[in-house]
């Protein structure tokens, strides 16, 4: 199956790449607060908090802007691959958070870009030249230097990540094919649907179910409202943009974890640490800046 899309222009790749930055800045405020919130109470909790405030956000989105919180078209092809591929994600990259070491799911899941970018080149028929691609892996070898996985680490669980990351990957290209028709908000609401059933999934799974307090409850809802700005960006980013111009900026998800780390918790960066980020965010801006032929 090939889809034709329309082309991109570099206002609009540029205005994309400020999307995709925005997206990974909510997401990494997220994970904060969600490491602290998971420390109280049950993940599968957690996560549905997340969800349902996350469809409360943008069903009143969709609402005040008069449109039907869940359209007919939320069941067409595209959106039923979409939703199952956000389902998948989810559900896979919580286990790998949770049975894994962070470093590790973290390390494989930023393989996203590269399998997007192939999923664009075959789907999308978007040109993606050798020095993108290039560009991509030297990103990619920068997020190595700066988690520095062992060997030890992949094990039979880690391929709980690699679910994670196929998950989201196919999510992110069904995002590029949903119908035009559909608003963001719309979109929202079918994602963080999506997000509060991974979350029943494992909740039903554990059988870990505890009152929160008021604490741990607090720091789900402040996770749950940068993930919202977080979700939010990244479907406007991948429908702004191409996706190869834009996907590389996810890495930079890395370097505001890294300044999170050292604001909330004291952390240091090494060298190993800020020669990684600067491959990775050099590589962005290159593909970013560099002509299309």
């Amino acid at each position: 199956m090939s889809l034709d899309l329309p082309r991109y222009s570099a206002a609009g790749n540029l205005r994309g790449a400020g999307f995709m930055v925005a997206s990974m800045a909510g997401f990494a405020v997220e994970d904060m607060f969600l490491k602290s919130a998971a420390r109280e109470m049950p993940l599968g909790l957690v996560v549905i908090v997340l969800g349902l405030t996350g469809m409360a956000f943008f069903s009143v989105w969709a609402m005040r802007r008069r449109e039907p919180v869940f359209p007919a078209a939320l069941v067409s092809p595209p959106l039923l691959v979409r939703s199952g591929f956000e389902i998948s994600g989810r559900l896979f990259y919580a286990l790998a958070v949770a049975l894994t070491p962070l470093s590790v799911a973290s390390a494989i899941l930023q393989a996203t870009p590269l399998v997007v970018m192939l999923g664009a080149s075959v789907l999308f028929h978007e040109r993606i030249g050798w020095r993108r691609w290039l560009a991509v892996a030297t990103g990619f070898a920068g997020v190595l230097v700066i988690l520095r996985p062992g060997l030890s680490g992949f094990d039979l669980l880690s391929l709980l990540a690699v679910a994670a990351m196929l998950g989201f990957s196919g999510r992110d290209l069904a995002t590029r094919a949903a119908p035009p028709a559909l608003s963001n908000a719309q979109l929202g609401v079918l994602g963080y649907l999506m997000f509060t059933i991974a979350g029943a999934i494992i909740l039903a799974v554990s059988g870990d179910v505890a009152m929160p307090s008021a604490h741990a409850l607090s720091r789900a809802l402040a996770a749950a409202v940068f993930g919202i700005a977080g979700y939010a960006f990244l479907t406007a980013a991948m429908r702004t943009g191409e996706v190869g111009a834009v996907t590389p900026f996810r890495y930079t998800r890395l370097v505001f974890a890294m300044i999170l780390g050292a604001l909330a918790f004291g952390e240091r960066p090494d060298a190993a640490m800020l020669v990684g980020s600067a491959l990775v965010v050099g590589s962005g801006l290159f593909i970013l800046t560099r002509p299309r032929r």
